[in-house]
């Protein structure tokens, strides 16, 4: 953790001439970039698998005709499939898999009053007039929704709206992929109507976590939209 600490107290000290009190916000959104960086080949592997599991669906739809009295013997024709076509169902979730250390490292750091017995610094970094370490209530209960520190997260909670509404549009676009087991899956029709809601959960972990933690999710997310945008076009 401690060395954690330095890494953004570095980064900050690089960043402090372009972004002065701001400079650890800054830093904290370098961070994000470079980690969306590191974990980006993962990104396109999982785009060009969702590609070649859509290129595998009319196949898929024969094995469903063929094997249609016995689902057991579907799911293995279309895990042999898969795994004949070097496909993995779930190589989608490694990019979000990857980035859970990074998030949680942001959320302890600025959730602990000190670092290595010393008095944790970082904690008296701001973004405008909104301390790294506090979250929305604290802003509320400090000034109020439209104080100093509410406002900053009023513009914090627009960008996590623009993104997720966004993101709401391309979804409703994709149609959810049918499992193998055929289209009348119980809860199917539901788990498709809530899907493009789910970016909207954003700006409930923007409001619960500190503030550095929320520049993560709002930095990881707007990536996210791009990325995805670009790499599933």
């Amino acid at each position: 953790m401690s060395a954690f600490a330095g890494l953004v107290e570095h980064l900050a000290d690089l960043l402090q001439p372009l972004f002065g009190a701001a400079a650890a916000a800054a830093a904290i959104i370098l961070f994000t970039a470079l980690v969306r960086l590191l974990v980006h080949p993962l990104s396109r592997a999982a785009a060009r698998g969702q590609k070649a599991r859509t290129a595998l669906q009319p196949r898929i739809a024969e094995l469903r005709k063929k094997h249609a009295r016995n689902p057991e013997r579907l799911q293995r024709a279309v895990l042999e499939l898969h795994a004949e076509e070097k496909v993995s169902p779930l190589s989608g979730l490694l990019p979000s898999l990857c980035q859970l250390p990074a998030f949680f490292l942001l959320y302890h750091l600025f959730s602990s009053s000190s670092i290595g017995g010393a008095s944790n610094e970082l904690l008296s970094h701001e973004l405008f007039a909104a301390p790294l370490g506090d979250r929305w209530t604290d802003a509320l209960t400090g000034g109020g929704m439209f104080g100093e520190a509410g406002l900053v997260y009023l513009g914090l909670f627009a960008v996590v709206a623009a993104v997720a509404s966004f993101n709401f549009v391309r979804a409703k676009r994709t149609p959810l992929p049918q499992p193998a087991a055929g289209p009348d899956v119980p809860g199917l029709g539901t788990v498709a109507k809530v899907m493009p809601f789910l970016s909207f959960f954003t700006l409930v972990t923007v409001a619960v976590v500190p503030l550095a933690a929320a520049l993560y999710v709002i930095t990881s997310t707007t990536w996210s939209a791009v990325e995805r945008a670009f790499l599933y076009r």
